[in-house]
């Protein structure tokens, strides 16, 4: 349980970090590549990726560069969705993308349903209903529009890298290799597009970007540890997860970034540890 406490913890900090180093006016998106470039060493010496899986013919290339892409422009989205909409409707919105998963899961994959597993779906989508209709009931209508449509992209766009990495193992490229190719391209693509833009390198955004990585990586590493160990308990590790970085993410939300909590976006948080909870009966 240590392990899910520290890769929730790990989640709801990185969250923390971005919306703070706004605020003192790191540059978000130098933050991002140097967070990548960490991330691609870590990854490489703690899952120790086998090498020669990889071909120039047989590897999912353009899958891989198609990620590689999408990991920065989501996680800005994510910077961008802190910002307007705050941490706690933020986490909530990134956790509950498992729901546009399973739905991918079924349509396109022909995984069966079960009761549990429906109620789950429904309660999650109508949490994220009710955090972007409590949104738009913001009085600054500039910002509610955008927390709007970040709210979405993170929802969306965390569940569009979930799928891909989903449907790339299942061409046979083992994890280990998916993640530590997808950090490289994911830095390169970053550091392409800062050059493109001519930006101003600044030595606080590196250190900070490599901060970012370290508790980026770990949240990763740490909860794919907790599945090994407890690998006939993927309900609690799911579930566990899930409600701490939430719960994390409303108490971050509340006493440092003093958010406030209208009563539709109680009902939203309700809905949606009822439906992860749903969800993790139905594994």
């Amino acid at each position: 349980m240590e392990l899910i406490f520290s890769a929730a913890l790990c989640s709801v900090l990185v969250s923390i970090l971005l919306k703070l180093a706004k605020n003192k006016g790191f540059d978000a998106l130098q933050m991002i590549a140097w967070n990548y470039a960490i991330a691609s060493i870590l990854s490489y010496l703690w899952f120790n990726p086998n090498l020669a899986h990889i071909s120039v013919s047989a590897t999912p290339w353009w899958l891989i560069v198609v990620l590689g892409m999408l990991l920065p422009s989501i996680f800005l989205c994510l910077a961008k969705s802190l910002q307007a909409a705050g941490i706690l409707k933020t986490e909530i919105a990134q956790r509950l993308s498992v729901v546009l998963s399973l739905l991918a899961a079924y349509f396109l994959f022909q995984e069966q349903f079960s009761q549990l597993k429906i109620i789950g779906v429904v309660l999650g989508i109508s949490a994220v209903l009710c955090l972007i209709f409590s949104q738009s009931a913001s009085s600054n209508t500039v910002l509610n529009r955008k927390g709007m449509l970040f709210l979405l992209s993170v929802w969306v766009g965390y569940a569009i890298v979930d799928i891909l990495l989903k449907y790339t193992t299942s061409l046979g490229l083992q994890f280990p290799v998916i993640l530590t190719l997808m950090f490289i391209c994911a830095f390169i693509v970053s550091i392409i597009y800062l050059l493109i833009q001519k930006a101003q390198w600044k030595i606080k955004n590196i250190i900070a970007g490599l901060l970012l990585g370290f508790l980026n990586f770990a949240n990763i590493a740490l909860y794919v540890k907790a599945h090994i160990l407890l690998k006939d308990s993927p309900a609690i590790v799911f579930a566990g997860m899930n409600i701490l970085v939430v719960l994390f993410g409303v108490i971050a939300g509340l006493f440092i970034f003093k958010e406030k909590l209208n009563n539709i976006t109680i009902l939203g948080l309700v809905l949606g540890l009822a439906g992860v909870m749903c969800l993790a009966l139905a594994i």
